[in-house]
């Protein structure tokens, strides 16, 4: 390869290719990023981008805020970190204190911090079973949850995120996630019985004992799926479920909380107190944190050192943690998520009247899905258009992705300006017309893989 011949995005990608597995790439786009203010990125030619997917909602707060960068200098100068599992520092401790009052409930709680979303995961397995006494946990088919050993095996999106590594985490089972859109019984809302709920009631009464179940695991939006938000009837019906028969009720909220939908996290739309709460991504304010949230007598249920990390919840993100948090609420950034969020919807419901590919429009917040079909008799996803659509938005400097083989995922970080939500639509809709007109070619699956 002559790297003269190529931009240097192209050479960063080459080389990564050559240099690093390749197992934990979904590629949809060669370009590398070097900058980014606010929700503005700007790659290593200096080509600038509007972000629409917050570094997978990892970017909450945006790029580049000074405030934030900071506090991370002054703490790395003073001390980036000295390990918590054998001494103490006060920036974790000021922000579980935090985090226990954001929590859906009284302040009867603790917080188990961790590096990553998907090794809390892991810590919200480990503390179920070891507060229930009980083996077995429930999760849906199409989730995701990490890539951990333990999030890997209550995830059931990709048979590639499987293969080849088994045997995974036992006594794990998935069932039916409410998918409204495409409901796998045929049913709408008039004739709704739940039947998505009956499969676990059936698997409780003919082979998965309830006095076995230690827990369920569900996403309140169910991310990686296609941004699939569920009825309040089926999360309020689980929850009360889950209650009859002492199983935990965990919200992972690694993708969907820390402001995404409008509010701390994602489950409070659905009027439930769930038990455990798993977060990641953007609690960490751009630096890697890991967080579980529980009351009290399930936090202790764990012995040390049960789930115990060099790294985690060391002085540096916490500090960063604890000033993202403050800016979160002296900007009102739940409020402008629920806002924007309706902005943004709205603009797609206008280009759904035009474009009959458009075949839903939904999310809460600032987590949206626009999802492509090949026609809206049968709803069936469109995964040519999605990837053709993503791919050529890039080329034209937006950042945008598709999740659930047909949902564009639109998940902005809650700073973007109106006048940068306008410019991404118009990108949009001019890629829109150009694949309907045929002018995308085949080439873009040469790069583009996606969920």
């Amino acid at each position: 390869m002559n790297e003269k011949t190529l931009n240097q995005n192209d050479v960063i990608a080459a080389n990564e290719k050559k240099y690093v597995s390749r197992a934990q790439k979904i590629p949809y786009y060669p370009v590398a990023f070097k900058k980014g203010i606010g929700a503005l990125l700007y790659d290593v030619e200096g080509n600038e981008y509007i972000d629409f997917l917050s570094s997978a909602s990892s970017a909450n707060i945006g790029h580049g805020n000074e405030e934030i960068a900071q506090v991370v200098k002054e703490q790395m100068v003073n001390l980036a970190q000295y390990t918590l599992a054998y001494f103490y520092a006060n920036e974790p401790v000021e922000l579980a204190k935090r985090l226990v009052k954001m929590a859906p409930g009284d302040d009867d709680k603790k917080v188990l911090f961790s590096t990553t979303g998907s090794a809390s995961i892991d810590g919200a397995i480990k503390l179920a079973r070891a507060y229930t006494g009980r083996s077995k946990i429930i999760s849906f088919y199409e989730s995701y949850h990490g890539s951990t050993f333990g999030a890997l095996s209550i995830s059931a999106i990709s048979t590639n995120m499987r293969r080849k590594m088994g045997p995974l985490l036992p006594e794990t089972y998935h069932f039916s996630y409410p998918n409204c859109l495409r409901c796998k019984y045929g049913k709408d809302k008039d004739n709704c019985e739940m039947e998505c709920l009956k499969e676990i009631e059936y698997a409780f009464d003919h082979y998965l004992p309830t006095e076995e179940v230690a827990a369920v695991f569900m996403e309140p939006i169910a991310g990686d799926a296609g941004l699939i938000v569920p009825p309040e009837e089926y999360v309020k019906s689980l929850h009360e479920l889950c209650k009859k028969n002492g199983i935990l009720f965990i919200s992972d909220e690694i993708q969907q909380g820390m402001g995404r939908t409008g509010k701390w996290f994602g489950i409070e739309h659905f009027g439930v107190e769930p038990d455990l709460i798993v977060m990641g991504k953007s609690v960490g304010a751009g630096l890697p944190l890991g967080v579980v949230i529980g009351k009290t007598d399930i936090m202790d249920s764990l012995d040390s050192p049960g789930h115990l990390f060099s790294m985690s919840g060391n002085s540096t993100v916490c500090a960063a943690a604890l000033k993202m948090l403050e800016i979160f609420e002296r900007e009102d950034l739940n409020n402008r998520s629920i806002e924007m969020g309706e902005y943004i919807k709205d603009k797609f419901l206008k280009l759904k009247e035009k474009y009959e590919i458009i075949g839903d429009v939904r999310g809460i917040g600032m987590s949206i899905a626009v999802d492509l079909v090949t026609d809206r008799e049968s709803m069936d996803k469109n995964y040519k258009a999605a990837a053709k659509i993503c791919y050529r938005c890039i080329q034209k400097g937006l950042v945008l992705i598709f999740v659930g083989q047909s949902a564009l995922r639109v998940q902005p970080p809650i700073v973007i300006t109106r006048g940068q939500v306008d410019k991404a639509i118009e990108i949009i809709e001019e890629s829109m017309n150009e694949y309907l007109n045929g002018d995308i070619g085949e080439e873009v699956f040469e790069t583009t893989k996606g969920w």
